[in-house]
C-alpha cells in the first residue's frame, strides 16, 4: 500500500491576461523539448484562432495552500463541428512525475464532455513520445496512424469517454 498522499484535481482555467506571462515562462523537461510547441507560441496561436480554447492548470495541493500554476493546454471544439482537438498539452518540468498530465487530460475530458455537439475528440503526438502515447491509451484513445506531419493520430469516441 502507498504512503503518498493523492494529487489534488487540477483546475482548468481560462487564461487571464496576467498569467500569460507566467505560462510562457514554465517549459517541458529538455528531452521532451520536441514533442510541444512553446508556450508563448501557442497562447500567440490562440490569439488569432477563435476557436482555441487555452488553458491553464493550477493545483491547490490541499485546504489552505494557495493554488499554483503547473502547466497549460489548449484544444479546439468549434460549434460546426463534432469533433473536438486537443492539440497542446504541457506540465511544468519542475512538476512532471506527479501524475499531472493525467488529471489534466482527465479535467479536460470532462470540459469537453459537457459541450453537447461534440462526440468524439481527436490528439495528435509525436510516435517517439512513450509517455504520451502511454496516456492517452489508458484514457482511452485509439491509434489510427501517422498524419502527414509524421504525428500519431489518436481518437477517443463518445461511448468510450
Amino acid at each position: 500500500m502507498s504512503t503518498a498522499s493523492p494529487i489534488a484535481p487540477i483546475r482548468l482555467a481560462p487564461v487571464a491576461p496576467a498569467d500569460r506571462d507566467r505560462l510562457a515562462a514554465l517549459a517541458v523537461a529538455p528531452d521532451q523539448a520536441g514533442f510541444v510547441a512553446s508556450n508563448a507560441a501557442s497562447l500567440e496561436e490562440a490569439d488569432e484562432d477563435p476557436d482555441a480554447r487555452p488553458r491553464a492548470l493550477w493545483l491547490s495541493e490541499g485546504p489552505g495552500s494557495a493554488e499554483r500554476l503547473v502547466g497549460f493546454l489548449m484544444y479546439e471544439a468549434p460549434s460546426g463541428d463534432t469533433e473536438a482537438r486537443i492539440y497542446r498539452l504541457m506540465i511544468d518540468r519542475a512538476e512532471q512525475g506527479r501524475g499531472l498530465g493525467k488529471a489534466a487530460l482527465q479535467a479536460v475530458l470532462g470540459e469537453i464532455r459537457a459541450l453537447a455537439h461534440i462526440q468524439e475528440i481527436s490528439i495528435c503526438y509525436d510516435p517517439g513520445n512513450a509517455a504520451a502515447r502511454h496516456m492517452y491509451g489508458q484514457a482511452g484513445f485509439v491509434e489510427e496512424g501517422l498524419d502527414e506531419d509524421g504525428e500519431m493520430i489518436a481518437r477517443l469516441v463518445w461511448p468510450e469517454i
